[in-house]
């Protein structure tokens, strides 16, 4: 990632946290040795999540040399004037990673294998430290590894949207063309440009489509992939109204003869989506359209999404004829197709799809955009991610730490050192030694990663 001239905001492990962690190595009881933590879904809207994300975390900010002494310089000048006193930070700490592990972080990580889905309330992930001096490392890495939670959460929506497209593709169309049935156009709509990174890349582990350029490059620096996300050429409104509301037939016309050959999707409501389907579309450009060895991809951009892709489809029936499937679905020529990309989040996309299967329409003929409700409208509650404390060692001795605040029984929390197995009836979190084999992996060591996890085998995990 770039920085400026004063160097990147991120480039100091030290202050990647909570201020309050700041002051916990003071905190803990006297003789702690041993601080080890874990990583769950505590339940939300779906009942299963997809694990993702991990490995760009500990390539971008945790392995390697990551402290370095003009780092513990720069945070304890930091601190003082943030904390407006000079005894919180902890220097000797710090300092010691320098001196004694070269700047990598005495900690082990181990997770459940990235695109694997899991039913919420297991464990996902451990952290402990290796080093008896370092005890207050592990949860002062909460508040960066915590931030799963986004591509975690967007891959569970992600998948569920491909669920719920496919089951309606598998009613009354083609499965097979279920990977490019939701395009994501959430780059401009989110906060940043890591956030269209990791969820753009969470997204492309269910689908191939997507305009976020950044999350294919994420994909192929951090995971190796190809080229996990693919587009087309695509009109905005502004090439369109450029040529002027009498000219808008020659927009057309031009994208036409600018691509004419595979997929190209035009905007098309600028004015009148109607008119512009069944006049200009259907009308003038008809034969042109249907003479053209690809698909026209037809864009509305307003209204409400299911009534308008309805008249949208049905208007184009009507100008370009339909046949009938297999399943007894309608399905417009396959140089036609349409795009809703406007308002869509999964509600809105169910009812798309069940309005154009209540009126003889098979999912074929659609393609959704989802940008803000797909990268932006989350929040880390809406499957409830958290990572907390369940053991510790104090003078040798090992503990089982939880919380179990009265009247709040789903923040209660899990006990002792865990693992995560699965059998007969599906995951289970045990604690360790219970059950086996564990499918948590140690994946990361004293600043070294241990296991990285293949493009092709993380899509294959979460396949539907």
């Amino acid at each position: 990632m770039a920085g400026s001239a004063h160097g990147d905001i991120t480039d100091n492990l030290l202050l990647l946290t909570d201020s309050y962690k700041v002051s916990h190595h003071r905190q803990y009881p006297p003789g702690t040795e041993v601080v080890y933590s874990y990583f769950e879904s505590r339940g939300g809207r779906f009942d299963e999540v997809v694990f993702f994300g991990l490995q760009y975390y500990l390539e971008r900010y945790l392995a390697g040399p990551v402290v370095r002494r003009e780092h513990v310089d720069a945070a304890e000048s930091f601190l003082a004037e943030h904390f407006r006193r000079s005894d919180v930070f902890n220097r000797a700490g710090w300092e010691h990673i320098v001196r004694v592990h070269g700047g990598r972080l005495p900690v082990s990580i181990r997770a459940v294998p990235e695109g694997t889905v899991v039913p919420v309330h297991n464990v996902l992930l451990t952290v402990e430290n290796t080093d008896p001096a370092c005890f207050w490392l592990t949860n002062y890495l909460e508040t960066l590894l915590v931030q799963l939670w986004y591509g975690c959460t967007v891959a569970t929506l992600s998948r569920a949207m491909k669920r719920l497209i496919l089951s309606f593709l598998e009613r009354t169309g083609d499965p097979s063309v279920v990977d490019f049935k939701l395009h994501d156009f959430g780059f401009r709509g989110v906060s940043s440009v890591e956030s269209a990174a990791v969820g753009g890349a969470a997204h492309l582990v269910n689908f191939l489509g997507s305009d976020t350029l950044v999350a294919a490059v994420l994909a192929r620096r951090f995971y190796g992939a190809e080229m996990a996300g693919f587009s087309i050429p695509a009109a905005e409104h502004s090439t369109q109204t450029a040529w002027g509301r009498d000219h808008e037939l020659d927009a057309y016309r031009n994208m036409l003869a600018q691509f004419p050959t595979g997929t190209v999707a035009v905007v098309s409501d600028s004015y009148d989506i109607l008119h512009a389907c069944r006049d200009l579309w259907g009308g003038a450009l008809r034969d042109a359209v249907l003479a053209r060895p690809g698909t026209l991809v037809i864009r509305p951009d307003s209204g409400d999404p299911a009534t308008t892709v309805l008249a949208v489809m049905t208007t184009l029936g009507e100008r370009f004829g339909s046949s009938t499937n297999a399943k007894g679905y309608r399905l417009l020529p396959p140089q036609v197709r349409v795009i809703q990309g406007d308002g869509v989040d999964y509600d809105q996309a169910e009812r798309v799809l069940a309005a154009l299967a209540e009126h003889g329409w098979s999912a074929d003929n659609i393609t959704f955009g989802m940008g803000g409700a797909l990268l932006q409208k989350l929040h880390r509650d809406i499957e409830q991610f958290a990572l907390k404390c369940s053991a510790v060692v104090v003078d040798g001795v090992a503990r089982d730490v939880y919380k179990a605040p009265r009247g709040e029984p789903a923040k209660a929390s899990k006990r002792g050192r865990l693992s995560l197995v699965r059998d007969a009836d599906g995951y289970r979190t045990v604690r360790q030694g219970e059950a086996g084999p564990d499918l948590l992996q140690e994946v990361f060591r004293d600043g070294e990663i241990l296991v990285r996890h293949a493009w092709a085998d993380i899509r294959a995990r979460a396949a539907v």
